[in-house]
């Protein structure tokens, strides 16, 4: 099993006291949490702990160089190299199996390429690129290997983001370090909330309903199909968003404060309002380093159509190599297109409640070739939405519909009061969180099923 909760929590436990130990010796505590993080990283494979070495020397090196260099065709040729790198990187790791499998079907050939996929390339190779692509711009002044290393390879984020930007991580690590400034109240809230979502809400959605529709579609009832279909779109967003309450609590208590990187997706108005909510530090890493180089909607509105699509089709490869992921990004490329066309806003309450209603559902469509593993499966799907109403769904249990519940009306509660319960918490005596904190815990595991999967982002 992939880095399991158990484990990433059990090495977290065995880091955070030696951490905050050397927190005020800023350059033990950097050498230490080096360490730490390949060690994390070594844990699933040694091997790639030199792939991620190289990738902070190489572009370590390739942005000092940018800086220093005063000429605009050295400094293009500098950075052409890094970016060539980090995608080269990616590409061969990532697509190799995949380009080599699509000119199979074409040609009829049977080319052989078993590349295993480093855990979290897709994350630090973005990251890397966000670092020299910024030191460009002149956005940025590299700064020295040791940080950088920190910056690229900190565990918290390492495997499944979010993807934190050098400006945003980089200047914490100058700051003092102190273990009793540290916001335990709102990080262990983080940490337990990311827990629920994905022992509790995502696992018992997949091992329940999920994974036996998408793996036989045929055998189930339209309903049971269709509630599959919600069951994943919770999955994955309680997957997802429970991984990162747990890294930005993590980074939390050792001193670190990540971008948000969910904020209620399932409420959003719109699919461009989607997007400025769903993984929001790769939708602003696509727009600030794919649709606007290409032109943002500075050119035209065909271009920007164009821009739109493009960015989405790319960002729908970058989630997984295979062409179900493109059709996925496609959704949504076509999508924004057609709202910006259209000029969508809605102004009315019953707008807006429209307006999530169509934006859920073609959310959820589109979910569909995400988690299918091939276009005849996702069909299957599709097909079976429609042609087997009124058989028996015994999938559709209380408990799966109660998931799917909290996890969609979750999306409804106003910030305010989130806001307000982690104050609230974050005022009781240290001995009443450590009693929430084991009783919320205790609940976890009651509820959850026995053994956690992998984290759905850990494969992308």
């Amino acid at each position: 099993m992939l880095f399991p909760t158990v484990t990433f929590a059990v090495f977290f436990l065995i880091v955070l006291p030696v951490s905050w130990s050397l927190m005020r010796h800023q350059s033990a505590w950097r050498l230490f949490i080096l360490a730490a993080s390949f060690v994390f990283y070594a844990w699933w494979d040694w091997r790639f702990v030199f792939l991620l070495a190289a990738s902070i020397v190489v572009n370590q090196t390739l942005a000092v160089a940018i800086y220093r260099t005063g000429a605009v065709a050295p400094r293009k040729a500098l950075l052409a190299a890094a970016v060539a790198f980090d995608l080269g990187l990616l590409a061969y790791f990532k697509y190799t199996n995949f380009f080599l499998s699509s000119i199979d079907n074409v040609l009829g050939t049977s080319w052989i390429a078993n590349v295993t996929l480093p855990v979290g390339v897709s994350f630090f190779t973005f990251m890397a690129i966000s670092y020299v692509v910024d030191t460009y711009r002149g956005e940025l002044v590299p700064t020295t290997l040791m940080r950088f290393a920190v910056f690229q390879a900190f565990f918290p984020h390492l495997v499944a983001g979010p993807i934190v930007r050098a400006r945003e991580l980089l200047p914490q690590l100058d700051e003092p370090r102190d273990p009793r400034r540290v916001d335990t109240g709102r990080a262990f809230f983080l940490i337990v909330t990311g827990l629920f979502l994905k022992v509790v809400i995502a696992n018992h959605l997949a091992t329940h309903i999920v994974d036996d529709v998408f793996a036989a579609p045929s055998r189930h009832s339209s309903l049971e199909v269709l509630v599959g279909v919600y069951g994943y779109a919770v999955q994955i967003f309680a997957d997802f968003c429970g991984y990162t309450n747990i890294a930005i609590g993590i980074a939390l208590l050792l001193g670190f404060e990540f971008p948000q990187n969910f904020a209620s997706p399932y409420s959003a108005v719109s699919l461009q309002d989607f997007w400025r909510r769903w993984h929001m530090t790769l939708s602003r890493f696509l727009r600030d380093y794919l649709y606007i180089p290409l032109g943002g909607n500075r050119k035209g509105r065909i271009l920007t159509y164009r821009n739109l699509l493009l960015t989405m089709l790319l960002g729908g490869l970058w989630h997984g190599a295979a062409w179900t992921f493109v059709v996925w990004g496609g959704i949504h490329g076509l999508g924004l297109a057609v709202e910006r066309a259209t000029g969508w806003k809605p102004h009315t309450r019953a707008q807006v409640w429209l307006g999530r209603l169509l934006t859920f559902h073609v959310v959820c469509f589109a979910w569909i070739f995400f988690r299918a593993d091939s276009f005849s499966r996702a069909g299957d799907v599709i097909v079976r939405l429609f042609d087997a109403w009124g058989q028996g769904s015994p999938l559709v249990t209380t408990s799966v519909v109660l998931a799917i519940a909290v996890g969609i009306v979750s999306q409804y509660v106003r910030p305010g009061a989130v806001v307000s319960v982690v104050s609230s918490f974050q005022r009781l005596p240290v001995v009443a969180q450590s009693a929430c904190v084991a009783v919320a815990l205790t609940l976890i595991n009651t509820l959850g099923p026995t053994g956690v999967a992998p984290f759905i982002y850990f494969r992308f």
